[in-house]
């Protein structure tokens, strides 16, 4: 694996943490909404970003997958 190779996955990868850095997050907040800490409509809002994350995460991974299909097609 080449250098450029490398840099190439280390941005799949940060590219994939960040949205499941968001969801843990979020999922606190939700946990912190059903212990009654924090208003209900605050776990509103966290869900609605976990769901949006969920997505990004998702198409990053198949971003990296249509990568490496392409690159195993080389």
């Amino acid at each position: 694996m080449n250098d450029d190779e490398l840099a190439t996955i280390a941005k799949w990868v940060h590219d994939a943490r960040k949205p499941l850095n968001r969801i843990s997050m979020q999922a606190e907040l939700v946990k912190m909404a059903l212990n009654g800490e924090i208003p209900v409509e605050k776990a509103t809002v966290a869900l609605d970003k976990i769901i949006h994350s969920t997505k990004d995460c998702s198409h990053t991974l198949a971003q990296m997958m249509a990568s490496l299909g392409a690159n195993s097609a080389e």
